[in-house]
């Protein structure tokens, strides 16, 4: 299963909050609510996550096996 836990840490780390994510980067709200119920994004959307925070993709995302 894939988890965004990693995002939410890395917002928390670089100082930025989700609203500037949408009103000043232009990441789609939709977006935003898929990753907090844990849906699927797109891997163009998890470059530009990278690109516009600066991070790796682990710090994005991470795989956690099914228990």
């Amino acid at each position: 299963m894939i988890t965004y836990r990693p995002f939410w840490e890395t917002l928390l780390k670089k100082n930025m909050t989700t609203y500037e994510l949408i009103y000043k980067q232009g990441i789609p709200t939709n977006t935003i609510h898929r990753m907090k119920h844990g849906e699927a994004i797109t891997t163009k959307t998890i470059d530009e996550l990278c690109s516009i925070l600066g991070c790796e993709v682990s710090e994005v995302i991470e795989y956690k096996k099914d228990e």
